[in-house]
C-alpha cells in the first residue's frame, strides 16, 4: 500500500523506465539550509474548495556518517475539524548528501485515515543497496526516496527539455524500486491563493493509493526562477479533489522574482 503526504504524493510517480543520466549527478542550485516552506490543501467537495489541512518542509544542514547533509522534514495534517472524515499526520525526513545530492538516510511516520506506517531506510551509495526493516535491497545509482526527490528535482534544468518531454530518475519506497518520470509541460502563468506567479508545469504519474488514483492526472507548477519552489498541485482524489497552495516561505536562495503579484 503506497502511503504519501499529500504534498509528497505528486513526487511519488511510477513508470517502468530507466533513470537517465541527465537525472544523475545535479549539484544543489536551487535551495540553501533555513528554508521553510508552507502549504494550504483544500478539498473540493460538491464545487466547493475548503482549506482542509497544511504541509510543512524544513531544511537544516546536518552530519550523519561524518557527512555533512541537508536534514529536511516534511509534515502533512489535517485541520482537526476535517479528522473525522481523513486524519492525516504524516512525517518525513530525508538526510542527503550536500554534494550529490543523494539520500543517505530516510524516515517515515504516517497515520492516514488509521493507515499507520513507521519506515525507517538506511542507503549505502558504495554497494547500491537499501537496508530497512525487512532486509537488505539492490538500488540504481542516483535512487532517491520520497522526499529527497523533492529537492532533487528542484535541480532540473528545464531549459533542456521540450514540451512533452519526459524525465525520468528512480525512487526507492516500500522496499521497492520505481522507475519514474516527470513530463515537462512548458511554461505558464498561474494565480493561486498567494498571488499570480509565472511558473513551470509538469504531470507526474501517481502511484495509485488510498488518496490518489494512478495515472498521469496530477498536475504541479513550480516558480519559473531560480529557486524552482512548487506552487501549486491539483489532483483528482478517491472522492473529489485537491488543491495545494504555497503559503508561505522563509530564506529562500533567491528573490522570488516569479512573482508577479499578491492576490
Amino acid at each position: 500500500m503506497k502511503q504519501c503526504v499529500l504534498f509528497l504524493a505528486g513526487i511519488a510517480l511510477t513508470l517502468r523506465l530507466s533513470a537517465g543520466d541527465d537525472f544523475c549527478g545535479l549539484r544543489n542550485h536551487t535551495f540553501s539550509a533555513g528554508e521553510s516552506l508552507t502549504y494550504n490543501v483544500y478539498y473540493n467537495v460538491a464545487g466547493l474548495y475548503v482549506n482542509a489541512g497544511v504541509a510543512m518542509f524544513n531544511v537544516n544542514l546536518d552530519r550523519l556518517n561524518n557527512k555533512p547533509v541537508f536534514h529536511v522534514v516534511g509534515t502533512g495534517r489535517t485541520n482537526s475539524s476535517y479528522d473525522w472524515i481523513f486524519k492525516v499526520r504524516d512525517r518525513y525526513e530525508s538526510f542527503f548528501d550536500t554534494m550529490n545530492l543523494q539520500p543517505l538516510k530516510f524516515i517515515r511516520n504516517v497515520d492516514e485515515g488509521g493507515y499507520k506506517k513507521n519506515e525507517n531506510v538506511a542507503f549505502n551509495q558504495q554497494t547500491n543497496t537499501a537496508i530497512t526493516n525487512d532486509g537488505v535491497f539492490k538500488v540504481p545509482n542516483c535512487v532517491q526516496d520520497v522526499l529527497s526527490s523533492i529537492y532533487y528535482a528542484r535541480n532540473i534544468d528545464f531549459k533542456k527539455y521540450q514540451v512533452g518531454d519526459r524525465i525520468p530518475f528512480s525512487m526507492f519506497l516500500d522496499n521497492e524500486v520505481f522507475n519514474l518520470y516527470i513530463r515537462y509541460l512548458g511554461k505558464e502563468t498561474i494565480k493561486t491563493r498567494y498571488g499570480k506567479f509565472n511558473a513551470i508545469k509538469f504531470k507526474p504519474l501517481l502511484i495509485k493509493g488510498t488518496i490518489f488514483e494512478g495515472g498521469e492526472k496530477m498536475t504541479v507548477w513550480v516558480s519559473d526562477d531560480n529557486n524552482h519552489v512548487p506552487l501549486r498541485i491539483e489532483s483528482p482524489i478517491a472522492v473529489g479533489s485537491i488543491k495545494v497552495d504555497m503559503m508561505g516561505y522563509k530564506n529562500l536562495r533567491y528573490a522570488l522574482s516569479s512573482l508577479i503579484s499578491f492576490r
